[in-house]
């Protein structure tokens, strides 16, 4: 572990106090707007449907801009994981274009509440919510607090176990999304996201700064965007899963989706996924790979310590206050939106349906936002030591995101489809990967999420037909023949 740098008091108490200017100002303004008003679904989950496009944008940017790609796609060391983000424009283009518009003509809270209207099922919804809800809690929440604590860890040289400082971070984060809800979230996400975005941008300049703009000496693989057979992004993945990776996490996801859902409007909610596409694109792919590349230059191969310690070594001591309030105040933020989309999963989807209809939304939602958190930082250890923390979370995701897409894809693109028939897909879809993932493998892993979805798909329509005599009636051929008996 890198020695890092060493905070004077002064830096603890900069970083301390902006960290509680952030929170300040976010009590602020959501106090300003009324947050505690209704003891609502839409008003705790969707922000009262009261978010302007900027903080749409913000919320969804630090929503998926955190420590975990700091640090994991840093850790790589390589210029070709910039296409996760790279790759992510057409992700919310999707969003933006295709389900955003589905999700408010159906006026959701949840996205999984599309797929109950879709289907006439409510299982269904319930399902797919639960899946969702344990992926948040064994995988996401606690890989935000080891990141965010192995972070601070290496670039200030923390004796603190990283355990601590786990849990200090949930015991932070989850208050934003426990007193605020949605509301305190976004708000939140948006202000330390121009923090962050401003200071990452910063190390990017210094980095390359550092080593006088050359990077020459750094073996090409590590500079080419266009990722051979042994790389962790193979460039033909490009155009089978990564397509179907970013439809899934920015379009399907209830961690993104509940950001975008409660704009006032649609059109106010696509300019916030515009203004994140802008920023996605332009400022995002910088920060996440450069200070690892050179790092590589400065310190050979260290993996997952690349960003804490290129930081350490050229943020100038004046500056570890602010930086680190800016890292503390993205991975609150962070975590506090997955507290809360965990809470919005349990209570709409379980809670709601399988025992009591019309619960006291703030007083459940706190205590399942509690409960998570908890959880999340038990299974921090879990994590701790991974090769690749990036890679890691991607592999995990196979196991659900595909198998889920082709629930939310049979229902849009087909009429008569059972339910049931579609859960099976998903059964199927899931055994497929797992082999895929931890028996054979023939191909690169987001290769294999592409067979995985056309495969669970597959299943889902031959099961609707020859199990339950049902024929899947396709959308578009629908409504061509109703465009033709019209004219």
């Amino acid at each position: 572990m890198t020695q890092g740098v060493a905070l004077g008091n002064d830096q603890i108490w900069v970083c301390i106090v902006l960290t509680l200017l952030v929170g300040c100002a976010t009590w602020w303004k959501v106090h300003g707007a009324g947050g505690r008003r209704a003891n609502s679904n839409k008003e705790y989950f969707l922000a009262g449907k009261g978010l302007s496009w900027v903080f749409v944008a913000g919320a969804i940017t630090v929503t998926n801009l955190s420590t975990e790609q700091l640090v994991g796609m840093n850790g790589n060391q390589l210029a070709v994981v910039a296409w996760w983000e790279l790759s992510a424009v057409v992700g919310l283009t999707m969003l933006a274009t295709v389900f955003l518009p589905i999700y408010y003509r159906n006026n959701c809270t949840t996205v999984t509440e599309l797929l109950e209207k879709r289907y006439g099922n409510v299982h269904v919804r319930a399902v797919i919510g639960s899946i969702f809800l344990i992926g948040n809690i064994v995988i996401y929440q606690p890989i935000m607090l080891y990141t965010g604590a192995l972070f601070m860890k290496s670039m200030f040289g923390l004796g603190t176990p990283i355990i601590v400082l786990a849990a200090i971070f949930a015991l932070a984060g989850g208050a934003y999304a426990i007193l605020g809800g949605l509301r305190a979230v976004a708000v939140s996400d948006t202000y330390s996201g121009v923090l962050l975005l401003g200071m990452c941008t910063l190390v990017v300049y210094l980095a390359l700064a550092a080593v006088n703009f050359d990077l020459s000496g750094i073996p090409p693989e590590r500079l080419t965007m266009i990722g051979g057979p042994n790389s962790p992004i193979p460039w033909p993945t490009l155009l089978t899963g990564m397509i179907f990776i970013q439809m899934f996490y920015w379009s399907t996801n209830q961690n993104i989706t509940q950001k975008a859902m409660a704009a006032p409007t649609l059109r106010e909610a696509q300019k916030g996924i515009l203004a994140a596409g802008v920023i996605r694109v332009l400022i995002v792919p910088p920060m996440v790979v450069l200070p690892g590349i050179v790092s590589y230059k400065l310190f050979g191969p260290i993996g997952d310590l690349a960003y804490g310690r290129i930081v350490a070594t050229v943020l100038p001591h004046w500056l570890a206050g602010l930086f680190a309030a800016a890292i503390a105040s993205a991975v609150l933020a962070h975590f506090a939106s997955a507290v809360n989309s965990s809470a919005s999963l349990y209570v709409c989807d379980l809670h709601e349906t399988y025992i009591d209809p019309k619960p006291d939304v703030v007083r459940l939602s706190r205590w399942i936002s509690l409960g998570v958190c908890v959880v999340a930082v038990l299974l921090v250890p879990v994590y701790d030591g991974a090769a690749s923390i990036i890679n890691l979370v991607q592999q995990l995701n196979g196991l659900s995101s595909m198998p889920i897409l082709s629930v939310f894809i049979v229902c849009l693109l087909f009429n008569n489809v059972d339910a049931r028939a579609a859960i099976t897909g998903l059964v199927v879809g899931v055994g497929i990967y797992a082999v895929f993932t931890f028996v054979w493998t023939p191909v690169h892993y987001i290769h294999l999420m592409a067979v995985t979805l056309f495969m669970s798909v597959g299943v889902s329509l031959a099961v609707n037909r020859w199990v339950f005599g049902r024929r899947a009636e396709p959308l578009f051929g629908r409504v061509a023949r109703l465009r033709r008996a019209a004219g």
